[in-house]
């Protein structure tokens, strides 16, 4: 048995998991997530913020404790969507480096798509034609394999990344979700030379987006990872749950009690998109003569394909 640690630090949050790997397996000690907006202004000014450096550093300082004692063994840093946008992501990279002893990789999408995939997948059975969508701030990674990789595409549209560039109203004005669909139509028709989304059997959605979708979905009384790992909703329920999210006005997001703060603002968006996604998806299967009735909702995502790495 090994003691890991994996550290993900996207667009909008940054997470820490701290496992126990034995045969190929993990068992969590402990999973922390903070929502710290790195990405804040990187889609329109190519740069860190430096108040967004500062609560980023903060974070990384108390994951560095955690490590410390719970006596990792190796850890493992990766930076996606706002760190390969970012003109001086070396000054992030150094800093990450001084506090916690190792330098973040700065994961290509190609890469990124590939751990989301193994970590999705690493607690499902075998399944033909399964599209992993790991729905990020800054990007979108879509994966399409039977148990080994077999085509992918990084989509630079995230919650954040669409609600910086195109929300204007509280909530979206119908410009403003036309906007979202017009762009994230555009990544999808460059995927798509990629990620045949005809052969698609069934879709695994991951990341904070979705698992909050997920929740809302079910109503949930408190944000519980229990209850929405596996959920399975039937694309029309997914898509009903989309727009609705995307219509309440921002107090009323506020006021979901499994609503993590960090998400009231960007999670109109990040609906946007991931309705978007599905209707495209199962236009696509449709097109191709299949059906896509339903949609499986994952809390395993490139949090575990990095631990999983570091066995």
């Amino acid at each position: 048995m090994i003691r890991v640690a994996a550290i993900d630090c996207g667009t909008n949050s940054i997470r820490l998991l701290i496992a126990d790997i034995a045969d190929g397996a993990l068992t969590d000690v402990i999973r922390e997530l903070k929502v710290v907006r790195l990405g804040q202004g990187v889609d329109r000014t190519g740069r860190f913020d430096d108040a967004a450096l500062d609560r980023t550093l903060d974070a990384v300082r108390e994951y560095a404790a955690l490590c410390r004692e719970h006596d990792v063994e190796r850890v493992r840093f990766v930076a996606t969507s706002a760190t390969r946008d970012a003109a001086n992501r070396l000054v992030f990279i150094d800093a990450v480096r001084d506090i916690i002893g190792t330098a973040p990789e700065v994961l290509a999408g190609t890469e990124e798509a590939e751990l989301s995939f193994q970590g999705a997948t690493s607690v499902l059975p075998p399944g033909a034609g399964r599209l992993v969508v790991d729905l990020g701030g800054g990007s979108t990674e879509l994966v399409l394999g039977d148990g080994d990789t077999i085509s992918s595409f990084s989509m630079d549209v995230g919650c954040v990344r669409m609600a910086e560039r195109n929300i204007t109203q509280d909530p979206p004005s119908e410009d403003d979700r036309a906007g979202i669909v017009r762009d994230v139509n555009a990544a999808l028709d460059l995927a798509t030379a990629s990620v045949d989304l005809g052969r698609v059997r069934e879709v695994v959605g991951v990341a904070g987006t979705i698992t909050t979708l997920t929740a809302h979905a079910l109503s949930l009384d408190r944000y519980d990872p229990d209850a929405i790992n596996g959920t399975r909703l039937t694309v029309a329920a997914m898509l009903a749950t989309c727009d609705d999210m995307a219509q309440l006005p921002r107090d009323d997001r506020a006021a979901l009690p499994y609503m993590h703060p960090g998400r009231v603002d960007v999670i109109a968006a990040g609906a946007l998109t991931w309705h978007t996604v599905l209707t495209r998806t199962a236009e696509a299967v449709a097109a191709a003569g299949g059906t896509l009735d339903s949609v499986v909702t994952s809390e395993h995502d490139i949090l575990d394909g990095v631990a999983l790495s570091l066995a």
